[in-house]
């Protein structure tokens, strides 16, 4: 079994169309689809999939821009935002084999890119939990989202 990231194309299309994601788990994240389609996205993203073999199992995006500015003033820096697993492939070990490849996935596809942050619910202990044993780091940061206060964390790539 081979898991991979990859930037999103249209092959990826079907497979993301039977997506499933537990309903209380849709208050920290998005489907990957309706990112992917959202009319209002910034145009400096970049939609990522982890692949099992080739099947995409989990999304998230790496976004620039505005929404960017609210987490970091690294002008070469990415949002993280959407991250999600298939409900089908949750808890076997793609999220953190996906997140553990980011940095030289980024070094590869997003070279002008030195760190990736992103805000996670601090109702959400499963997640920060995962992104802080793939090398991410809570500095202390407060984000207030629209769900509640977001720990901003950090990963230097």
């Amino acid at each position: 079994m081979l898991i991979t990231l990859a930037l999103y194309n249209e092959n990826y299309e079907h497979q993301l169309k039977d997506f499933h994601q537990p309903e209380d788990q849709l208050q920290f994240t998005s489907m990957p689809l309706d990112k992917i389609h959202h009319p209002a996205i910034s145009t400096g993203i970049a939609h990522i999939v982890i692949l099992r073999d080739d099947e995409p199992v989990g999304y998230f995006a790496l976004e620039k821009g505005e929404k960017l500015l609210q987490y970091s003033s690294n002008q070469k820096a990415r949002l993280l935002t959407s991250f999600s697993i298939d409900a089908r492939h949750q808890g076997q070990g793609f999220a953190k084999n996906g997140l553990t490849q980011l940095p030289s996935f980024i070094r590869e596809n997003l070279p002008d890119t030195n760190e990736v942050v992103l805000g996670v619910n601090k109702r959400n202990q499963a997640a920060i939990s995962l992104y802080l044993k793939t090398g991410f780091t809570d500095e202390d940061e407060i984000f207030e989202g629209r769900n509640g206060p977001q720990h901003i964390l950090h990963l230097k790539i």
